[in-house]
């Protein structure tokens, strides 16, 4: 979580930071849920865990690429009449 949560800093700073990492750290525990559910259901039907495994392997190689472009530096903001 400390590196997702720089990168939600380095991204939008730390204004709103609070608020977005809570929507992440939300989002990581739905998708916790959603996994070990499915899981569990994907076995219960067929007594066997080859297909969480392979989805598993898809999801990473998913994640890897969608991850690949993101580039870990910070945003220029112009600065606002208020600041």
């Amino acid at each position: 979580m400390p590196l997702t949560s720089g990168l939600v800093a380095v991204m939008f700073g730390p204004r709103y930071m609070a608020t977005l990492f809570g929507i992440v750290f939300l989002s990581h525990q739905i998708g916790s849920f959603i996994g070990v559910w499915l899981g569990g259901r994907l076995y219960d039907t067929t007594d066997s865990y080859d297909v969480v495994w392979w989805i598993a392997i898809a999801l990473g190689i998913f994640a890897a690429i969608v991850h690949w472009p993101i580039k870990d530096q910070a945003i220029e903001r112009p600065l606002s009449p208020a600041e």
